[in-house]
């Protein structure tokens, strides 16, 4: 490869590559709602499948356990929310 092509080619694929990573969808977590509303369709479509079955009290336990997890992210989220108003209106 000549000198020349190489300083042309190197600069040109750069180029192309930083174009296609701006257009890249970026990476982010979910927020506490998503979180929840996915937790609460997982449960409601495992709640009516163990009906069907008949065998729902294994998967009560289950959720019934993870009840605490999903009430304490709610009150953090609201916490949030109270200290980004207490911050804005200066209360």
């Amino acid at each position: 490869m000549k000198l020349v092509e190489r300083d042309t080619c190197t600069p040109v694929f750069i180029t192309a590559l930083f174009i296609i990573a701006r257009t890249w969808k970026q990476p982010r977590c979910p927020s506490a709602d998503e979180w929840i509303r996915k937790l609460w369709y997982i449960y409601t479509m495992e709640y009516y499948s163990a009906i069907k079955k008949n065998t729902f009290e294994s998967v009560l336990m289950r959720w019934m356990k993870l009840e605490p997890i999903i009430q304490s992210e709610v009150r953090q989220k609201e916490k949030h929310q109270y200290s980004i108003l207490t911050h804005i209106y200066g209360i």
